[in-house]
């Protein structure tokens, strides 16, 4: 059994401006961390134990897949959980083209990666995207109640049930990945994106020309 937190306020909430800088500024440096987004994935989606996702804060892009990639997501209720890849001129290349539409369907999915909104913990279970959010005092119960119920059931029934339902997720990350990364590789490059990054550093509204 796994349980998975964030250190401090946040669960883990994506990349900061000099970041995305550095990779605009090199594009070699973005197409290097490519190879690391497959593997968590894939690395979520193979792993035989089960995981808990404790998310005790803020989960944005990659933070909120890891998130959505774990098997039980219990949810601070003053969290908040979105892919907002596309609001830095980005493609949800790193697993939220993955995993989204397999927890709300496509129509809900397209709509929060497309306009790249946060959701608060309370909407994302009524949504059926994570399956609890609870007080800040109740986290902890409510994992370990959880934990103690799975830890309740024979070792290998519970890892290969998992393994057996994973199997058309795993399928399907295959599928999607490769070119999710590759279109995220072409957005990196796109005058729109440099923008998006000018934009929220000089904080003002972006000035986009679809280039």
């Amino acid at each position: 059994m796994i349980v998975l937190t964030g250190a401090g306020r946040a669960f883990c909430a994506g990349g900061d401006m000099d970041w995305f800088q550095e990779m605009i500024d090199d594009p070699s440096k973005f197409r290097g961390i490519t190879t690391d987004a497959k593997r968590i994935v894939n690395g979520l989606l193979e792993m035989e134990k089960p995981i808990i996702c404790r998310l005790n804060g803020a989960a944005a892009g990659l933070g909120a897949s890891i998130a959505l990639l774990c098997d039980i997501i219990i949810a601070d209720e003053r969290a908040l959980i979105g892919d907002p890849h596309v609001k830095v001129g980005l493609v949800a290349g790193d697993g939220g083209a993955v995993i989204w539409p397999q927890l709300i369907g496509f129509a809900r999915a397209k709509e929060m990666l497309l306009t790249g909104d946060m959701l608060r913990a309370s909407e994302a279970v009524t949504m059926g995207l994570i399956n609890y959010a609870v007080p800040t005092e109740e986290l902890d119960a409510k994992v370990d109640e959880l934990v103690g119920k799975i830890l309740a059931n024979p070792r290998w029934a519970v890892r290969w049930t998992k393994t057996a339902v994973n199997l058309v997720l795993r399928d399907i990350a295959n599928k999607v990945m490769e070119p999710a990364i590759a279109y995220e590789i072409a957005s990196n490059m796109t005058s729109d994106r440099q923008e998006a990054v000018t934009a929220f550093v000089e904080k003002r509204a972006p000035n986009y020309t679809g280039e």
